[in-house]
């Protein structure tokens, strides 16, 4: 398919107290991305991190840090998060309908890789021109809980999304994000997801790097079926 498998390990589940030490930990257990999760109680209640703690934890590590934009105006955050040293910039579609194409451009603009999300109850045919458009956004986050807290269960319905998103665009990252585990990873293998997401499953088990590795063979062995 030409896409390899990244386990990203959502820092929203770490020991906020400890970042730097928990980023590191993650690495050498396997992670491949870091993801980070931002809500500013705009687009989804809740209330998370932003360009600063980004900052901060770049200082201290090198890795892909993979930035989920939970707010209703991305494109005031792409210059903060520019700065701070984000890797990746998903936004949502619900609200970035109008706008994308200068959304994307901007991400690009600052060095950053563009990504596009989309809520379980959005349906899949509105990212598309944001993939085949003249400047695509590079990965699809299907979101597979409702986006704003952690420790949600797995929705299955979704997997129908990143089956009908890997056959249609067979190269493209197609990232998922919720209630993914040892359980579920095979589902969203299966279904085409080739970036992982994955939070309580991997800071609370007893040895993370053995959840990391089982969701990457797991991602692996499905590619060679697809």
């Amino acid at each position: 398919m030409g896409v390899e498998a990244k386990i990203a390990p959502s820092m929203l589940s770490s020991d906020f107290a400890n970042l730097a030490s928990e980023a590191d930990r993650m690495l050498k257990c396997g992670a491949d991305w870091l993801h980070m999760d931002i809500m500013v109680r705009h687009f989804v209640p809740n209330l998370t991190i932003g360009a600063p703690v980004i900052q901060s934890l770049r200082k201290h590590s090198k890795a892909y840090l993979d930035c989920h934009l939970m707010v209703t105006n991305p494109l005031d955050y792409v210059e903060p998060l520019g700065k701070a040293g984000a890797s990746g910039f998903t936004f949502h579609v619900e609200v970035s309908k109008e706008n994308w194409q200068e959304v994307v451009q901007n991400i690009k603009s600052k060095g950053m890789r563009p990504g596009v999300a989309l809520k379980p109850g959005t349906p899949i045919e509105e990212v598309y021109p944001l993939v085949e458009g003249e400047n695509p956004v590079e990965m699809v986050l299907v979101m597979t809980v409702e986006p704003g807290f952690g420790g949600q269960k797995f929705m299955p319905e979704t997997m129908d999304k990143v089956r009908v998103l890997r056959k249609k665009y067979p190269s493209l990252d197609i990232e998922v994000d919720g209630g993914l585990g040892p359980s579920t990873i095979d589902a969203a293998a299966s279904a085409g997801a080739n970036c992982i997401v994955a939070g309580s499953s991997v800071f609370g088990a007893p040895k993370p790097a053995e959840v990391i590795s089982l969701m990457k063979k797991s991602v692996e062995k499905a590619q060679q079926k697809l």
